[in-house]
């Protein structure tokens, strides 16, 4: 089951999405995490290197508010950024170089409810407006370099590089753009750049409401780590009243599901916390297993958090669907064979007590999951069979 996407939606009018909702900011708690594993006198003696995408992991997890949802829909007209936080600009060098837009990207990730790949659409959008371009090779030259440094920040996030990659092909391809004078075109060009960062901030609450058919009344649902949309699509689902319950994986070692089943007992939603080895053990309780994603590949496959693999085998055993939740800036022009087939992200692991200095210990952060596992993709296209996930991509960057 699924429906056409809006691949081509900013050619639109600028009211097909002025109805859905605006998520406003919120500050962040400190984050903990990154430290606590370097200080422990019972860690690894010889820590591998940790990667940006997992350093910021925790930062992004540990600040969603339980009442975020209902201050966003009092906000429905809301302007897309808090009256008391202005959109950051871009500063200095005339918004390509990697400083500038740098740093207006890390002055957006401040923003805990907003999305990786999303600050970084807002910090091109901010390159484009502070441009002192003359031409649009020019211009696109700009973008390109404030693209690159972007991506380059964290080269093993897959998203960020999805969500730049997206920006670039829908505010630079339109051929309208030709037939403009200068002024005109970078006009037009911060107005599709704008209304990208739009749709990509409100497709969380878009998927939500996609997801809502298929959550009923009695279920038990399986969820691994903490998601941000798949918090989300629970939200709405228990703001409709429906009478379900959650069942969260401890998601060791950064624990991320015990943030899950907290925000979840907030919402008084039932929520059952297991070790993750207990997954196969619950599996005949559960009737559907719902999963975000990191990156959504070219298979029809995602890339998430560690452990999502084997969750996947062993639901598909059992014949118990398996749903996915994935905002399409994570669509990645991406096919790993295997898991080893892509960039490690790397993270810190601390086991409690000793472990010699000949002991290996395994720090990826996630692995891939392979289409056949996967029944359904949520995402603010529509409802997508994994096989159907290359078309959109074809859709998305041609």
């Amino acid at each position: 089951m699924w429906r056409r996407s809006a691949s081509f939606i900013l050619d639109r009018d600028d009211t097909a999405v002025d109805s859905l909702t605006t998520i406003t900011s919120l500050s962040p708690p400190p984050a903990t995490h990154s430290t606590s594993s370097m200080t422990n006198p019972n860690s690894n003696p010889n820590p591998a290197p940790v990667s940006a995408y997992y350093q910021t992991r925790a930062a992004h997890h540990g600040v969603v508010n339980s009442n975020w949802l209902a201050q966003a829909q009092s906000a429905v007209a809301a302007p897309l950024v808090s009256p008391d936080r202005p959109a950051p600009q871009a500063g200095g060098n005339g918004g390509g170089g990697c400083f500038s837009v740098i740093e207006v990207f890390n002055e957006w990730r401040k923003q805990p409810d907003l999305a990786e790949a999303v600050a970084a659409i807002r910090a091109l959008a901010a390159v484009i407006r502070n441009s002192g371009a003359t031409t649009m090779m020019e211009l696109e030259i700009e973008l390109k370099k404030g693209s690159d440094c972007l991506k380059s920040w964290d080269t093993t996030s897959i998203s960020l590089t999805a969500g730049c990659d997206l920006f670039m092909r829908y505010v630079t391809r339109t051929s309208a753009l030709e037939y403009e004078d200068f002024n005109s075109a970078k006009s037009r060009l911060i107005e599709r750049a704008e209304k990208f960062g739009e749709i990509s901030q409100k497709a969380r609450r878009i998927i939500a409401m996609l997801s809502q058919d298929f959550i009923f009344d009695g279920c038990t649902i399986l969820v691994h780590g903490f998601s941000r949309v798949v918090l989300e699509v629970l939200r709405v689902a228990s703001q409709n009243k429906k009478l379900f319950r959650v069942f969260c994986t401890e998601g060791r070692p950064d624990r991320t599901g015990l943030l899950l089943a907290n925000e979840l007992a907030k919402l008084d939603v039932p929520v059952k916390l297991l070790i993750d080895s207990a997954m196969a053990y619950v599996m005949d309780e559960v009737d559907m297993v719902l999963v975000g994603a990191d990156g959504v590949v070219e298979s029809g496959g995602i890339i998430n958090m560690m452990g999502t693999y084997q969750i996947a085998v062993v639901a598909h055993s059992m014949n118990k669907p398996v749903y996915v939740a994935a905002e399409s800036y994570k669509f990645a022009r991406l096919y790993p064979l295997d898991q080893k087939d892509m960039a490690p992200a790397l993270r810190p692991i601390d086991f409690g007590v000793p472990i010699p200095t000949r002991v290996e210990v395994e720090t990826s952060a996630r692995d891939y999951t392979p289409p056949q596992y996967l029944t359904l993709l949520f995402t603010d296209l529509g409802v997508l069979t994994p096989s159907v996930v290359s078309d959109e991509l074809i859709q998305l960057y041609l």
